[in-house]
């Protein structure tokens, strides 16, 4: 729970403040009180909260900037923001765990016209599980994915397991429901990456965002390329809930794709699957709905919401024990 914000201004070089943040707010505005502006939160369950601060000036002129008068910082594809952390809160131990040691190799492959350059994280030789991760050098920039990978191994949770990193190539048209970069990612990027490294079985495949809803787009058009799905905070999008994503080149691509799953009374290749997804996220209703489409149609998992927002650090601190649990059942410890 977090109570204020607070920003200095006796000299009223601002006309107004305002909180940018994905936490839903009626009325973002600070208001101001003895030479400072104030904004009172709400109460709310999320243990952090990313924002910035756009400062208005008498002129009109406004900029977007970190909270001044707060010096924790979080890391984003898109700079740095401001961060409160609710009390209690803690970074997930595996951080600061022991970790089994790993190699990179390197594979490049051509996807619709673009070389993509593909890092694959590995705990030794021979023949490995593997987990494909949509965005992966975010994921593992910002998130720590491979990190956690050999914590979790190390740790003796999982058995140990190779991590292929995916570029997003052109982020919102291949992530967005489309058949062609789900046949490339079937025909071309799966097998060039069991061309290059000993794959044991079927691979996991995750993602956030636009990347979870294209995990799951390539998982349902091509059944058996993938044995298991961590989907966090995916992009579901349905009209009733998401008009104000309309905007969106392919928004009628992803709700159409997103209608057809929600309305299928069964799917030939139900995977085990992992759901997260932020409790005050504009996303929470899109993935209530799809998981529980999933679960009827034989996918055997659940969504778990978290205290947190749209954001890398949500999605890693989600990682342990979601990730871990699917991981597990699929690739038991030896």
């Amino acid at each position: 729970m977090f109570a204020s914000l607070r920003v200095d201004d006796p000299e009223a070089r601002y006309a107004a403040v305002r909180l940018c943040s994905d936490l839903p707010l009626g009325e973002p505005d600070f208001v101001r009180e003895n030479g400072a502006w104030v904004l009172r939160l709400p109460r709310t369950r999320l243990a952090r909260l990313e924002y910035e601060l756009e400062l208005v000036g008498h002129d009109g002129s406004a900029e977007v900037v970190c909270d001044p008068g707060n010096p924790a910082r979080a890391s984003g594809p898109f700079g740095e923001k401001s961060v409160l952390l609710a009390p209690g809160y803690r970074s997930p131990g595996w951080l600061d765990a022991p970790t089994a040691s790993g190699d990179f190799a390197e594979l490049r492959v051509k996807v619709l016209g673009r070389a993509i350059e593909v890092r694959i994280w590995s705990p030794g030789g021979g023949e490995l599980p593997l987990l494909v991760a949509h965005d992966g050098p975010e994921y593992d920039a910002l998130a720590c994915l491979t990190r956690y990978a050999g914590a979790v191994i190390e740790g003796g949770a999982v058995a140990p397991f190779r991590v292929a990193l995916l570029p997003p190539g052109d982020r919102d048209e291949w992530y967005s429901a489309s058949a062609a970069y789900g046949r490339a990612l079937y025909g071309r990027i799966l097998p060039a990456l069991r061309a290059r490294v000993w794959v044991a079985g079927r691979p996991v495949g995750m993602g956030a965002s636009l990347g979870a809803l294209a995990m799951l787009h390539a998982q349902r058009t091509w059944p058996g390329a993938f044995g298991g799905l961590l989907l966090q905070s995916g992009s579901f999008f349905v009209p009733r809930h998401d008009s104000h994503e309309s905007w969106m080149r392919r928004y009628g691509r992803i709700t159409r794709f997103v209608r057809g799953v929600l309305h299928a009374p069964s799917h030939p290749d139900a995977v085990p699957v992992a759901l997260t997804c932020g409790t005050q996220e504009e996303n929470i209703h899109n993935n209530r709905l799809m998981a529980a489409a999933l679960i009827a149609q034989g996918y055997e998992g659940r969504l778990d919401e978290v205290p947190d927002l749209h954001n890398y650090t949500g999605w890693r601190d989600a990682l342990d024990p979601h990730l871990t649990r699917l991981l597990a059942r699929l690739w038991p410890p030896r």
